[in-house]
């Protein structure tokens, strides 16, 4: 076949034009549909978020208790318990007790901090969502599809709904707790214990004065836990966000190293403990006082500024701190590999 022959043959075939679709308009369920596929990640079950809480302080508690024994007894061991140094507390607890005695009272905690994490988070991630609902009314369903950040105040607000469930579980847990850490100062000074143990105490309690003597300090609890929470869970999500700019890493679809969850839940940890512990200073002296020796909060605060100084306010804040980075490290980290590992809830 010669190229002439070819040519004239291309030539007289018939020409196809092809013409461009027109592009239909994009439906509002098109918007929809594209918009879902872009939008940040669904929202965890409160399922998940329950028990990811409960896994986060378990680990908390493990990590951090030896450090609260030595906050409480400082806290509660009148003028000298300041100038006594942390890791020598530690030390002279070690040797005296051994490992058991460094935990001391670590029952309650456990017990209460498991379903009181998992309420806190549970409460916190309920709480975000309402505030996500508030932001998002007036707005039309493609707008809503579309991903949404909560402002650092809603988060501020979330944190402090949190606490508010929480402290039902917390109160009579931190009361249990005080009591047995004093005891255990007491019993080593040559007295005699009162209690054999967490649910002898409670029992006792209820006996003495009901629900009541149970939840005695439950508003002193509530004054550390809401302004507590509210720059816990701000400092954890803020410093999320600030590693987030700096790796480069999309908040709507990206995650953290393990390392720098890690960090953020230990900073956010020690921002909470250094706003909270005047308060929870108050809190322990009055939960672990004898019946009617002071008439509320504001009479353990007249008295202890009277009798030791502003200076009291804040005892135990070192062993607070230096607790506050490991165990609420521990925390989130926890917390995260949960969720991750029962991203199937979702």
């Amino acid at each position: 076949m010669s190229t002439t022959s070819s040519d004239t043959d291309i030539s007289s075939a018939p020409k196809v034009v092809l013409q461009a679709q027109p592009t239909k308009p994009a439906t509002p369920a098109t918007v929809v549909t594209d918009a879902k596929e872009a939008a940040a990640p669904k929202s965890d079950s409160a399922i998940k978020s329950f028990i990811s809480g409960g896994v986060g302080g378990a680990c908390a508690v493990l990590v951090g208790h030896p450090f609260d024994l030595v906050k409480v007894r400082m806290q509660t061991a009148g003028g000298g318990g300041a100038n006594t140094s942390v890791f020598g507390m530690l030390s002279t607890t070690m040797k005296r007790e051994g490992v058991r005695g460094l935990y001391r009272g670590v029952t309650a905690p456990l017990t209460a901090v498991t379903p009181m994490f998992a309420v806190s988070f549970w409460s916190y991630d309920m709480g975000k969502n309402m505030v996500k609902s508030f932001g998002q009314s007036g707005m039309s369903d493609e707008e809503k599809a579309l991903p949404y950040t909560l402002s650092m105040g809603g988060i501020c607000v979330a944190g402090a709904f949190s606490a508010i469930p929480t402290t039902a579980i917390m109160a009579p847990s931190e009361r249990i707790k005080c009591l047995l850490q004093v005891q255990a100062n007491e019993v080593e000074k040559g007295g005699k214990a009162r209690y054999s143990g967490m649910m002898d105490c409670g029992r006792q309690l209820l006996k003495e004065g009901g629900l009541a003597s149970v939840y005695k300090g439950t508003g002193a609890t509530l004054m550390r836990d809401i302004p507590g929470t509210v720059v816990y869970f701000g400092a954890y999500e803020l410093t999320k966000r600030e590693l987030m700019k700096l790796q480069g890493i999309d908040p709507n679809t990206g995650q953290l190293s393990l390392s720098a969850v890690l960090f953020a839940g230990g900073f956010a940890g020690m921002a909470m403990w250094g706003l909270s512990i005047p308060a929870d200073v108050l809190k322990s002296r009055l939960q672990t006082a004898p019946e009617g020796k002071y008439s509320g909060i504001y009479d353990v605060y007249k008295t202890l500024v009277k009798e030791e100084g502003y200076g009291a306010l804040f005892k135990g804040m070192r062993p607070a701190l230096i607790r506050a980075f490991p165990a609420n490290a521990a925390c989130f980290l926890g917390v995260e590999v949960a969720k991750k590992a029962l991203s199937f809830m979702d």
